[in-house]
Formats: C-alpha cells, structure tokens, sequence
C-alpha cells in the first residue's frame, strides 16, 4: 500500500506541476522526457523485483467505482473500416492474431465473448494526473496466446490498432511477463455493459500494472514479434516513437 500511495503522489505531483492538458502537452516538456529515459529501466527491474511477476494490481469494490469514467485518448476510430464495423454490432469484427505463432488465428467477438472471462473493478491512471476506477470483462491475453501457440523466438506483444494521430495509427507493446500477468485482459465489457466507443470498443488491452497510455484501444489485430526495432518507430509504441514516453509505463 505505501508504494501504491508514492507512485500516486508522483503522478498527482507531475501533473500539477506540468499543467498538463493532455498527452500531448507531456511530449513537449524537456525535463519529463529526460525523467522518462533515466528512470525506465530501473523502474522496471525494481518493480518486479519488490512485487513479483504476478503480483495484482489492486482490486475494488463496485461501491468504490467512479461516477464518471473520461475517454483518454482518441473517442472513435474514424475510418471507413471502423465505421461500419460499429454501425454493424461489430459482427464483422475479427481479431487477428499473427506473427511468430504457430496458429494464426481470426477470432470474431462472439468467440472471444465465449471464452474464458476475467472481470476486474481496477483503477485507471493516466499519465495526464488523473484516474478512475472502472469494472473490465474479457479474455485473459493469455489465453488468446495460448490457442495460437508462440513459437521459441517470441519476445513481444504488440497491440496494433484501428485509431491514429495524425497520419500514423496507434500501436503499443508490451513483453511477455505482461502479456501473461493475470490482471492482463482483451476487454469487451465496462461496467457491465458492452465496451463503448469512446473506450476503443470492441477491444481495448487491460494491462493494470501500467499507465494508461499502455492500455491500447480499437484493438485490430495482435503481432507477435522478437524485437520492436522494425516496428514504426522502432521503440514500442505511439507516444514511445514520437513524444519519448517510457516503453516500461509501470505503476
């Protein structure tokens, strides 16, 4: 519990610091970019040294869940694609799982919906200083992963997605010890209710030991890679490649 309340205070002191507005605003800040790059590895290290691999990100009550719940990030995908894929109950809608698997699979939601589920009332934290708590359903990542099967030289996860900035679509990574962390979730569901638009319906990543930024949504498709150097800008996500946020967003 103490080191939940220091990683809070860090988060509430550099928002306020900063004046942020959004995400956007933390990409041009000189003195985060230089605090991300020193501290991201030993970060890491030392949090899965103090809790263990597995160890849960904390779990609330429903009476502990949040009036409101903001969007972070962008509230629609707005292509063609996405567009009637929405407008059609996402019937259409297949996941892709591809890469350095040995079954690449294409998973329609019904099927995902009627697999194993994992519901979880956890705390969102964004890296612009604000947080909320919300109730997730879906299907353990780890359980996707499992039916495609990864192959010896598997590394990394990347999460790539139907929404973008700008000219460039969103995509974020994370390793394998994520990506097989119980907590860690194709989410369908928030509280109780289908996954909204605004939210990355009909799939969004849950990865609750990590910043929100991490938490990828509209996901389209799952890549499993070795290394992350020839994807987009080679450093594991949007705000990685072109705002230097940490790769290792852990709290």
């Amino acid at each position: 519990m103490a080191i939940d309340t220091g990683r809070r205070k860090l988060l509430g002191a550099l928002g306020g610091g900063l004046l942020l507005s959004g995400c956007d605003s933390w990409s041009q800040n000189d003195g985060f970019k230089r605090f991300l790059s020193s501290s991201e590895g030993l970060t890491m290290r030392a949090q899965r040294l103090i809790t263990g691999r597995e160890t849960l990100a904390r779990e609330f009550s429903s009476a502990e869940m949040s009036p409101v719940f903001r969007a972070n990030g962008n509230s629609t995908a707005d292509t063609s694609m996405y567009r009637a894929m929405l407008a059609n109950g996402f019937g259409d809608y297949r996941l892709r799982i591809a890469g350095l698997v040995e079954r690449p699979l294409a998973i329609s939601l019904d099927q995902l919906r009627a697999m194993p589920r994992r519901s979880q009332i956890t705390r969102h934290d964004c890296v612009e200083g604000w947080s909320a708590i919300g109730q997730w359903t879906g299907v353990p990542l780890s359980h996707v992963l499992g039916l495609a099967g990864l192959r010896d030289s598997a590394n990394y996860i990347v999460f790539h997605c139907a929404d973008s900035l700008g000219s460039t679509p969103y995509y974020e990574s994370i390793d394998l010890v994520d990506a097989f962390h119980p907590q860690t979730i194709l989410a369908y569901g928030m509280n109780g209710e289908a996954l909204p638009e605004a939210h990355g319906a009909p799939i969004r990543a849950r990865i609750e030991r990590q910043l929100g930024y991490k938490h990828a949504k509209f996901v389209m498709r799952i890549e499993v890679v070795a290394s992350l150097d020839a994807v987009y800008g080679g450093k594991g996500g949007y705000w990685e490649d072109v705002g230097d946020y940490a790769w290792y967003a852990g709290i």
